[in-house]
């Protein structure tokens, strides 16, 4: 049976205006596991939509602690816990998310206690197992192995690239990252490739119109993502199947086309190509 991934959000970076196009989530079901990559705002949503129900999630991997790749989590499991859950979930991902858990938790402590005595639910605090994420494999189970590889996200260290192989089906996420041409060989030979994507020329609009950065915004996504242009090449160097960009920088510019990604990228890919839309759906 064929491995499926629906890119539930695209959007580079965590604030959603009008219009826009939703944080970094991507569902991947392969092997009979229903498997949730990072849990950025809008990702319960996108669950639901893509049929999935909260109860029904086999593994969560979290890429690294910008809060567009997990502010969602937190909510995302308690929604299932009041949904049903009873077994723990593991949750793959960096150091810190712990404290986060637990500080979700503190957070909602009246209402979590609260359930718990007037309704007879269970502690939802072990349904959260939490392992840690690392170089190497992190998750070896029935068909389905996940592979990790630090990637180049500065200023946070751990931070990660995940490769998914499921009965020789194999789907590789860049995770947040500048351009590193070892991601090549990551990536080699997968089915699909899930990589970032920025336009630099659109860089320089989108901190322009901020409010709240200065120009380390800018410096930090010029330094931390990679090009278009670079992922086309890192896609040649691999010999993926198809390649679809996500986590785009900048999104929805009305000046930044479709056919501005499209130009980018086929500077050095001429294979299968998606840019990314929430909801959009691939399949090896």
């Amino acid at each position: 049976m064929a491995a499926e991934v629906m890119l539930m959000g695209v959007k580079g970076g965590p604030a959603i205006r009008p219009g826009s196009q939703m944080p970094a989530s991507t569902l991947v079901r392969a092997g009979g596991k229903t498997i949730l990559v990072d849990a950025g705002l809008g990702a319960t949503r996108g669950l639901c939509d893509a049929g999935v129900p909260l109860t029904g999630i086999d593994l969560v991997l979290i890429t690294h602690l910008h809060s567009d790749h997990y502010l969602e989590l937190g909510p995302m499991f308690h929604t299932a816990w009041v949904a049903g859950l009873t077994t723990p979930v593991p949750v793959i991902g960096p150091p810190g998310l712990s404290a986060y858990w637990e500080g979700f938790l503190h957070a909602m402590a009246f209402d979590v206690t609260l359930r718990m005595e007037d309704e007879g639910r269970v502690p939802p605090g072990p349904l959260f197992d939490i392992g840690r994420l690392c170089e190497g494999l992190v998750h070896d189970a029935g068909r389905v192995r996940v592979h990790a590889m630090r990637n180049d996200h500065p200023p946070i260290s751990e931070s990660y690239a995940l490769r998914i192989d499921c009965g020789g089906d194999s789907i590789v996420i860049s995770g947040d990252t500048a351009y590193m041409p070892q991601m090549a060989e990551f990536a080699a030979d997968a089915d699909i490739l899930i990589h970032e994507a920025m336009l630099p020329a659109g860089v320089e609009a989108l901190v322009a119109r901020m409010t709240n950065g200065d120009d380390r915004l800018r410096d930090h996504i010029l330094r931390s993502h990679t090009s278009a242009e670079d992922v086309g090449r890192i896609a040649a160097a691999a010999g993926v199947g198809q390649l679809a960009l996500t986590h785009m920088v900048p999104d929805g510019d009305p000046d930044i086309t479709e056919d501005d990604w499209i130009e980018a990228v086929r500077r050095h890919w001429q294979g299968q190509l998606h840019i990314g839309r929430d909801g959009m759906v691939l399949t090896t």
